[in-house]
């Protein structure tokens, strides 16, 4: 028995990337996962994959733009395995680029996954966490939140909040509900692919391919902070490649 065994976590951005390592890795050690992204097809082929491999799982299509589609995961949660312990808040856009570009449906939408889809999370987890007596919020922001570069400055500024309203959520949460927020250096997933500047993209794809760590080290960095005792809260981990600057 871990300090993971039997805990019921809901993990938002689940179909890929660390999402979907951070399901596998703690289904594996006996939490029970529910698993919710836009990409449907691709989370029931993970919840199948978790079960075949003698976990449990469960999934509901989930826009985390949306607050209805939080409220379902979470009930979904309840619903099924009786209580949610975790929410990992890890739906995250990044089309990074510089600001002459005026790219403004960009700018809104980074917003809005990443400062409102964490809202949106919290909105919903927050009451069942108060109802049954505890719960864990794990955040996925980005070394963006420390250090601030060109053509990251809406990308930065989403994670800079992410991390304020993460923190002011530990000052309010009390004796009983945990906050960490994660914050991971060029990690292995599709976060390069997402600008529409050509140049920008392959050149983030090419640091990349030369020094990104795979997306189970973040997941590992979760399951250190999910299985600490009750009265231990990790607040903040920074997990960035030996050689990112």
């Amino acid at each position: 028995m871990t300090g993971i065994s039997d805990k019921v976590v809901a993990i938002t951005g689940a179909s890929s990337g660390i999402g979907e390592a951070t399901a596998l890795l703690l289904a594996e050690q006996g939490a029970r996962v529910v698993l919710g992204a836009r990409r449907s097809d691709r989370l029931a082929e993970l919840a199948a994959r978790i079960e075949r491999a003698g976990g449990a799982a469960g999934y509901a299509p989930t826009d985390v733009t949306r607050p209805d589609d939080l409220q379902r995961l979470v009930g979904l949660a309840v619903e099924r395995f009786g209580r949610l312990d975790v929410l990992v808040n890890n739906a995250g856009y990044g089309p990074v680029g510089p600001l002459d570009e005026l790219r403004v449906d960009e700018w809104n939408e980074m917003i809005d996954v990443n400062v409102k889809g964490l809202l949106h999370g919290i909105a919903a987890a927050l009451p069942v966490f108060r109802a049954q007596g505890g719960g864990h919020f794990v955040t996925i922001a980005s070394v963006a939140a420390y250090l601030v570069v060109p053509n990251m400055a809406v990308y930065a500024g989403s994670k800079v909040a992410a991390r304020a309203i993460c923190e002011g959520l530990r000052q309010e949460a009390g004796d009983t509900v945990r906050v960490t927020t994660i914050s991971p250096g060029f990690v292995a997933t599709p976060f390069a692919g997402q600008s529409s500047n050509t140049v920008i993209r392959e050149q983030l794809t090419a640091i990349r391919d030369q020094i990104a760590i795979p997306p189970q080290a973040i997941a590992r960095a979760i399951a250190f902070a999910v299985e600490q005792p009750a009265d231990v809260d990790v607040n903040e981990i920074v997990v960035r490649p030996t050689a990112q600057a």
